[in-house]
């Protein structure tokens, strides 16, 4: 019930999430001007449409709990707390970044606030999931991992081969998948559906849902449930949330393997509007409370940009720092 589902959340937390959406949103909008502008190079994998995945999963985590993301994951960032400068200076491939200008878009980290990075390979990230969970599991110190990537990863045989051990040795993480619909140019629904990659999970001996994944607030009710479980011992869970890309599967994308009314389709389904109206049917907010926070939002990343672009390159002399094979 909708009910239910705003009830077990208070307004601060539904505040920070509606902040933290609009966050990740004005980022990657900003991302997109940098480089069509030329003051990025190489590519970028852009969620924009997908904020409810990230915000609402995360949502369910305690600051020391952990993350590990995929090449498509400035949301995840954002949502476990990165420092928005140092998010965007890396973006920008500047020294001051969280990794020193040389991760980049795809591969920023931050391990202080739990981040433990992504992965360009697609599913690569899944089996280093069992061995931090494994790590968890010895520490005895009650932490959660949720381990993030795309229905294109679903399909790997790292994504199946994970899943029995993460089973076998009781791992407490959440393996989340962003069905975005697309893996690259290929649909979902030719090979799968929602529900279906869920199913994957009694396989293995866990539990499985799909989510409305447009729905922060649906997200967070079940990522919970999952997290719970796994915090009190009950290891592995999968949770599919169900959304969707605006843009392309890259900057290089054309996109020219869907329509642009089914685009426009999702658009009228999009997750910050569609929380704004909860949150305004629910008697939280008003129009102008939320406008607010989407200015300071917007601000902040604003912020970011100018901090990004005053910021000093890396030096030449020290582009071999952090090599370590000939």
């Amino acid at each position: 019930m909708l009910e239910d589902k705003v009830e077990s959340v208070s307004k601060a937390e539904a505040a920070e999430m509606l902040r933290l959406m609009y966050e990740t949103r004005a980022f990657e909008e900003q991302a997109e001007k940098s480089y069509m502008l030329g003051k990025i190079h190489g590519t970028m994998h852009l969620s924009i449409g997908q904020e409810a995945s990230a915000i609402g999963s995360i949502s369910t985590l305690e600051p020391d709990d952990y993350i590990l993301g995929h090449h498509r994951g400035h949301g995840l960032c954002i949502a476990k707390g990165a420092d928005l400068n140092l998010m965007m200076a890396e973006f920008y491939g500047k020294e001051v970044g969280y990794c020193r200008g040389r991760g980049g878009s795809m591969h920023i980290a931050d391990v202080s606030s739990g981040n433990l990075g992504a992965n360009g390979v697609v599913g690569g990230g899944i089996p280093m999931a069992v061995g931090v969970g494994i790590g968890l599991k010895m520490r005895r110190n009650n932490r959660v991992l949720l381990s993030f990537f795309g229905d294109g990863a679903a399909s790997a045989g790292a994504f199946h081969e994970s899943m029995i051990l993460a089973v076998l040795f009781h791992v407490p993480v959440v393996f989340i998948c962003e069905n975005n619909q697309y893996a690259m140019s290929f649909a979902a629904n030719k090979w799968t559906t929602s529900d279906r990659l869920a199913g994957f999970a009694e396989l293995y001996g866990m539990p499985g849902t799909a989510t409305d994944g447009n729905d922060v607030l649906s997200v967070r009710q079940a990522v919970q449930k999952a997290v719970d479980r796994a915090r009190e011992g009950g290891g592995p869970s999968l949770v599919v949330n169900n959304t969707y890309r605006y843009r392309g599967h890259s900057k290089s994308d054309r996109n020219r393997y869907r329509t642009q009314e089914e685009i426009e389709e999702w658009q009228r389904n999009d997750p910050i509007l569609r929380y704004r109206t909860v949150l305004t049917s629910e008697g939280l907010f008003d129009a102008e409370e939320m406008d607010e926070i989407k200015e300071v939002a917007y601000a902040a990343i604003e912020s970011a940009r100018q901090f990004a672009e005053d910021s000093p390159e890396p030096s030449v002399e020290s582009i071999m720092e952090g090599v370590y094979a000939p």
